[in-house]
Parts: structure tokens; C-alpha cells; sequence
């Protein structure tokens, strides 16, 4: 017995064209035969195994592969930026005329440094993100960065004025006050666009090794660790690139802000 189907559909307003929709049962009103292609699926009916996709098949990852992921990402860990101040501190008192400073004074200065730009900022992103302003802490999401931004640029203002404070030489206070100009610069930059920090950091390292050639009395062996600074940062930058965290371009940016930023801040006297 045929089935009247007429009521699964409401009237096409087009019925009196040549082929209607399926709206009037899938049929043609000159042949009586169905208008519906094999693989449309009709009411009632089950996809055949023919319309199902194909599952995508991704290629198994290789060993060299494996391996440079586990590099990059403890290369990124190494020289996350909120290290950078802590390792500029120790490369001023090892590799300047501040080597001559007391042990004890040494070890003050740079627990300071490392409380006012790794706990502090840690412990507020960490609450950032358990009050989920931020999902990341690795802060990969460009629009998750403006208070870690704001933060950062806080807590390297603050460590401009406590060494300077203290008497440090003014290279090494424009040292901290360049990279809270740079992290200005980023900060603004990153309402359009992702700069790496990553690489800004490590640049500025770079800049503090070149002005320490010039008027921090340095160690015979500070052009060695200027090189290896050097290879460090473009390391850092392959790697961020190999993430898929940043492009080329980004990496290159953060290299210019960061250089520039401390530079031409520790040409003030």
C-alpha cells in the first residue's frame, strides 16, 4: 500500500514550477519518480556507509620530531621572560666591575630581583587564572596578556627604583627600566598583533652584554658570553617558531623591542 506522505511537508508555494522540492514527497510531477539524490538522507532513513567520511588518518610523529618538541618547550621554559631580570643580576655581578661586590650583598640583591619579577608576577597570573581571566598560563592567547603585561611592567618599574635606590650603576638601573619600556611597547603592540616576549627577553639580555663591553669594566670573558647569548636567542626564537607560538615575523619583532628597549634606555648617564 502506497503512503501518503503529503502531510510531512507543509505546500510549496512553488508547486507549480516543473521539479518542485522534496517538500512534496521527493517526487516529480511529470514522472512520479523520486527527485532525492541516493546519498540525501530522507526522513526516517539511515546514512549508508557510503556517505559517512572517511576518517582522517594524521602521520605517526618521529623521533627527531619528538625530540626537538621536548627541546623547544624546555628551551621556553629555561628562558621564560619572567627569568630574564634574575639572569641579567647575575650576569652583571659575574661578568662586571660589580664581581668585586660582597657575597652577601650579591645573594640580597638577587633575591630581591628574583621575588619582584618571579613570585610576585607568578602568584598574580596564577590567580588570574583560578578567577579565569586567563585559561593559560603559558599566556599563548594574545587577548589573555594585558594584565600579565600591566604586571610585568609594575614589578620591573619597582626593580628600576629599588637598585637604584641601593646605588647600582646606572647602566645596570636602565637595565630594568628598558625592559619595562619595551614591555610598554609590546603591551600596546598586542592590541593588533602577538609579539614574542620570549624573544624580547633574551634580546635584552643581548643589549646588557653589549653595553657591559662599553662602561661596565668587563671580564676578559665577556665577549664569549656575548656570543653565547647570541646563540641562545636565535635558539629561542627557532624554537617558539617550532611551537607554532609565533611566527617569523613576531620573533623578529620581539628581538627589535627588546634589543632597543634596554639599549638605548642604559645610554642614559
Amino acid at each position: 500500500m502506497k503512503l501518503d506522505t503529503s502531510s510531512y511537508y507543509p505546500k510549496s508555494p512553488l508547486d507549480g514550477e516543473e521539479y518542485t522540492s522534496c517538500a512534496a514527497g521527493g517526487q516529480s510531477p511529470e514522472t512520479g519518480q523520486s527527485t532525492v539524490p541516493e546519498t540525501e538522507l530522507v526522513p526516517g532513513s539511515e546514512p549508508s556507509p557510503q556517505s559517512a567520511p572517511s576518517p582522517r588518518l594524521e602521520p605517526a610523529p618521529t623521533g627527531a620530531s619528538q625530540t626537538m618538541d621536548g627541546f623547544s618547550t624546555a628551551m621556553s621554559w629555561i628562558m621564560v621572560p619572567l627569568l630574564m631580570p634574575v639572569y641579567g643580576m647575575l650576569l652583571a655581578f659575574g661578568l662586571s666591575i660589580l664581581n668585586y661586590v660582597p657575597a652577601g650583598t650579591k645573594l640580597g640583591f638577587t633575591l630581591v630581583v628574583a621575588a619582584l619579577n618571579i613570585l610576585v608576577p607568578a602568584l598574580l597570573i596564577l590567580t588570574l587564572k583560578k578567577m579565569g581571566a586567563i585559561q593559560d598560563v603559558g599566556l599563548n592567547n594574545r587577548d589573555e596578556r594585558l594584565w600579565p603585561y600591566v604586571i610585568s611592567i609594575i614589578c620591573l618599574g619597582g626593580t628600576a627604583l629599588f637598585v637604584a635606590m641601593k646605588g647600582a650603576p646606572m647602566w645596570l638601573t636602565m637595565f630594568f627600566a628598558g625592559g619595562a619600556v619595551a614591555g610598554i611597547v609590546e603591551l600596546i603592540v598586542n592590541h593588533w598583533w602577538k609579539i614574542s616576549v620570549h624573544a624580547a627577553g633574551v634580546a635584552g639580555i643581548v643589549a646588557l652584554l653589549v653595553r657591559i663591553m662599553h662602561d661596565g669594566y668587563p671580564a676578559p670573558s665577556i665577549f664569549i658570553w656575548l656570543c653565547i647569548s647570541i646563540i641562545v636567542a636565535g635558539a629561542v626564537g627557532m624554537c617558539r617558531v617550532w611551537l607554532g607560538r609565533h611566527t617569523v615575523w613576531q620573533v623578529l619583532a620581539g628581538y627589535t623591542v627588546g634589543f632597543c628597549g634596554v639599549f638605548f634606555m642604559t645610554l642614559i648617564h
